[in-house]
């Protein structure tokens, strides 16, 4: 049985309203009934999460993430941090760690690994980002995507490693016009999984979903799948416009080689 592609929304600080939020979220949640393979993850900021609790629905297919987390386990003096117990109870079933933005913003692989391990702990998905900044000719970018991986993952004991996803987002084409070709998201494909593999074995590796970031729209998602064998998709603009997400959905849902 092939398994199912995963496409995760990162909203990011969009929209501005409550009310929009609501509205994103209802026009997902209809367009994934059509689905027949896919299953979409939303990520709106925090302060939105409640509007779309209370009313997940597996059967549609569609479920609730969060754009990050405090490593924090336990409630404390933690100033301005969500734990991840809170991003549970409100049904929370996905988490980020890692984005890119939030690199560029000083965040290091030892802060991504203790919230990954956090995540894990609850019984709830990572989706760990990992990517490089600059793609050289030498391939010493191969070296430093590999210890991105290690480092971030430090803290998952094997019998963890079910329950995370990597998103390969090379920062460089985070934002761009156009997406790295299917072809070359493929050789990435084949090189995280392998790396998994050192770290976690064959089998769990062969089980563990791997999503392609940046710039991903309706136009180059399918080939994405179909040629680049990638598990699914992180979406970050797109994912907030909720007829071009659905044409998304849609172009992903009909492939059936997956």
């Amino acid at each position: 049985m092939s398994k199912r592609i995963l496409v995760v929304g990162n909203w990011k600080m969009n929209p501005a309203t409550l009310e929009e939020a609501r509205t994103i979220i209802r026009k997902v949640r209809h367009a994934a009934t059509e689905l027949s393979h896919t299953d979409v993850v939303m990520c709106p900021p925090f302060i939105f999460i409640a509007a779309g609790s209370h009313r997940t629905d597996s059967s549609s297919h569609t479920y609730l993430g969060a754009q990050s987390v405090s490593s924090h386990r336990e409630e404390g003096s933690y100033t301005g941090e969500v734990g991840i117990h809170m991003l549970r109870d409100m049904e929370v079933q996905y988490v980020i760690a890692g984005h890119s933005e939030e690199r560029a913003r000083g965040l290091n692989d030892v802060e991504v690994s203790r919230r990954v391990a956090a995540i894990v702990h609850e019984g709830l998905t990572a989706i760990v980002c990992v990517g490089e900044h600059v793609r050289d000719e030498g391939g010493v970018y191969l070296d430093t995507l590999k210890e991105q991986i290690k480092n971030s993952l430090a803290d998952v004991p094997v019998k963890s490693a079910k329950d995370v996803v990597i998103a390969y987002e090379p920062v460089w084409a985070i934002g761009a016009q156009q997406a790295m070709n299917p072809e070359q998201v493929y050789e990435m494909v084949l090189f995280v999984k392998k790396v998994f593999a050192d770290l976690f074995g064959q089998d769990i590796a062969m089980k563990m979903k791997v999503l392609y970031g940046g710039a991903v729209n309706a136009e180059n998602a399918a080939d994405i799948i179909r040629i680049g064998k990638a598990d699914g998709l992180l979406v970050g603009r797109e994912s907030i416009r909720p007829e071009g997400f659905a044409e998304l959905l849609k172009a992903v849902d009909t492939i059936s080689d997956k």
